[in-house]
């Protein structure tokens, strides 16, 4: 067997192996010997089988099997042990390729096209100059932080007059066209609602400032502007009567609940933070701010590398690729977008495909690598973020591992998490190597770069 490339340009090669009876004979012969062993037909035991019925029956499928499996080993094989740095697939040559036929041919010779990696060298030196947002942390964000935690330990006690985002509950009655109870109308106990959330100003203004066992006449279907959802669950009927349901209420109070906020204690320090993490509303604070400036650092970490792959990319220039072979092997990978897609997308995949080139060649200058430790630690990271955009922040050992773990079954999860840890390192290593143009910012302005 022999296996050889030929450059046809900087960027792709022609690919030629050439087999022979003798690489393929033995593989051949054991494979038929497997089949015979399985082999079950009528008038023979199994395992009976002459071999020449064998041969006659299995023969070609066998020889296309093994050549196949041969080729393919053949490939691979020669390109890691000369370290082609190709893109993408090899992909049979559609011009010169010699029929094959394994009914008549003993010797086969194959042809791939094979993209190269454009060759190029990027360095990155304390020449880069490079911006670094620092996102400004504000009081009013650790007042929104804390205002979650005293909300969450909160709870609704009892009140004598209706305030505004009070919750009210009473005895809802149908009115007749002449203001008095409607004889076999709607009659709900127990109504509970929130006249905040009226979209109706005017009927909203009717419960300011009602008391318990008083009653207040009002239009639920004006108050919710006809929402037949809002509506139904109000007054316990069905969507297509609520909809057509206009007709005045009287509402008697009987219960008014009020939310409360619970206090800044050190019941809320430890259910925020971890026992005894902090003992007073000054030291909570604190913790609180370098908590949101800790999660901002990710989010200037993450512009800090789109700005970094924005200089490298403009240092590197303009690459060349073989874009014939490239776009066959897009189309391979997208049969059911067709051409189009092919067309329209393929020069975001090249700047895609430059970037990827150019993290290789830092993260190898750098010596980053990835073990299963550090997989397993951006899943547990990833969980205590999603976890923190609500506020939770002291999230248990057992819990963070168990979330961590059903991530790791899916592999589309460990490749992001894989990538995720790359550019983390890499993000870590690079910012000492260039010069960082500090500059503070306000999240709102952050994030309308994004936008």
């Amino acid at each position: 067997m022999n296996v050889t490339v030929e450059n046809v340009d900087k960027v792709s090669a022609l690919l030629t192996v050439k087999i022979e009876k003798a690489d393929y004979q033995e593989r051949v012969e054991k494979a038929l010997k497997s089949f015979r062993k399985n082999a079950q037909m009528p008038g023979f035991r199994k395992g009976m089988v002459p071999a020449s019925l064998v041969k006659k029956m299995y023969g070609k499928s066998a020889l296309a099997e093994e050549v196949n499996k041969l080729l393919s080993e053949s490939v691979y094989k020669y390109i890691e042990e000369n370290k082609l740095n190709i893109l993408g697939e090899p992909l049979p040559n559609e011009d010169k390729q010699p029929e094959v036929n394994f009914d008549t041919q003993e010797d086969f010779t194959f042809l791939f096209d094979i993209a190269l990696a454009p060759d190029f060298k990027v360095e990155v030196s304390a020449a880069d100059t490079i911006p670094y947002y620092n996102i400004e942390v504000t009081d009013e964000m650790v007042d929104s932080q804390v205002k979650q935690y005293t909300q969450r330990a909160g709870e609704y006690v009892p009140a004598e007059a209706y305030e505004d985002r009070d919750m009210v509950k009473g005895t809802l009655v149908e009115l007749d066209e002449a203001g008095n109870e409607k004889e076999g109308g709607i009659r709900v106990e127990e109504a509970v609602m929130l006249p905040t959330y009226m979209k109706n100003d005017e009927q909203k203004a009717l419960f300011a400032g009602i008391k318990k066992g008083e009653t207040v006449k009002f239009n639920p279907h004006t108050a919710w502007d006809g929402n037949a959802a809002e509506l139904a669950s109000l007054l316990k009927i069905e969507k297509e009567a609520a909809a057509e349901m206009k007709s005045d209420f009287n509402f008697t109070v009987s219960e008014i609940t009020r939310f409360k906020e619970a206090e800044l204690t050190q019941e809320i320090f430890d259910m925020a933070l971890g026992k005894d993490a902090v003992n007073n509303e000054a030291d909570f604070r604190a913790k609180i701010k370098e908590v949101i400036s800790g999660q901002f650092v990710a989010d200037s970490d993450f512009k800090f590398l789109i700005d970094l792959r924005n200089a490298l990319t403009a240092k590197v220039g303009k690459l060349e690729y073989a874009d014939g072979i490239l776009k066959r092997i897009m189309l391979l990978n997208n049969k059911d977008k067709g051409e189009s897609y092919v067309e329209e997308n393929y020069a975001k995949s090249i700047e895609e495909l430059t970037w990827h080139l150019i993290k290789e060649q830092l993260v190898k200058a750098n010596n980053i690598k990835v073990e299963d430790g550090d997989i397993k630690e951006m899943a547990k990271e990833s969980t205590r973020a999603q976890f923190a955009q609500y506020g939770m922040m002291n999230i248990p050992e057992d819990m963070l591992e168990n979330y961590a773990s059903e991530m790791l079954k899916k592999k589309e999860t460990i490749e992001n998490l894989v990538n995720r840890v790359i550019e983390t390192k890499l993000t870590k290593v690079l910012k000492p190597q260039v010069t960082l143009e500090e500059k503070s910012i306000s999240a709102a302005d952050f994030n309308k770069m994004f936008a």
